[in-house]
């Protein structure tokens, strides 16, 4: 009985080391902050490509990219748990935790006017650890996307 309790008690300890390794290590921006029309498609199960040869191509917006990036900013503010961390004017970079465990993934966005006057907007979210975050990179691209578009 006494080496279960220390068995279990070794295994809490593990986990608590994880997550605060999780949640306390550092996260370099200039590691972090992309620009998603230079990555190439990975076929991840963590991550979500908007950008030529993504998952889906970039979106187009006829507004200039100085309103869509208040958009932006706007969406990524409103998002539980999300700050931006890198980047500035039509190149950001924004930080979001999971709820429990805190885990870090990344959303970073480039903004290109086109010659319309228009806006097209690619987009690379990914995660910082595992190799499957159970969709939820995709969800938040494809939800900004569909926030922007409305």
């Amino acid at each position: 009985m006494k080496r279960m309790s220390y068995l279990l008690l070794a295994l809490v300890v593990l986990a608590g080391g994880l997550m605060a390794y999780v949640r306390f290590a550092p996260n370099e921006p200039a590691a972090w902050h992309v620009d998603p029309t230079a990555v190439t498609a990975r076929g991840a199960d963590n991550s979500f490509l908007a950008a030529p040869g993504g998952d889906v191509e970039p979106l187009h917006l006829a507004l200039p990219p100085d309103q869509v990036a208040a958009r932006l900013d706007t969406i990524a503010a409103d998002w539980p748990r999300t700050r931006p961390i890198a980047g500035e004017g039509f190149h950001r970079t924004w930080i979001t935790r999971t709820k429990w465990w805190g885990f870090p993934d990344f959303t970073s966005v480039r903004l290109v006017a086109t010659e319309d006057g228009g806006t097209d907007v690619t987009l690379f979210a990914r995660s910082r650890f595992g190799k499957s975050d159970l969709g939820v990179n995709r969800a938040r691209g494809q939800e900004w996307l569909a926030r922007l578009r409305s």
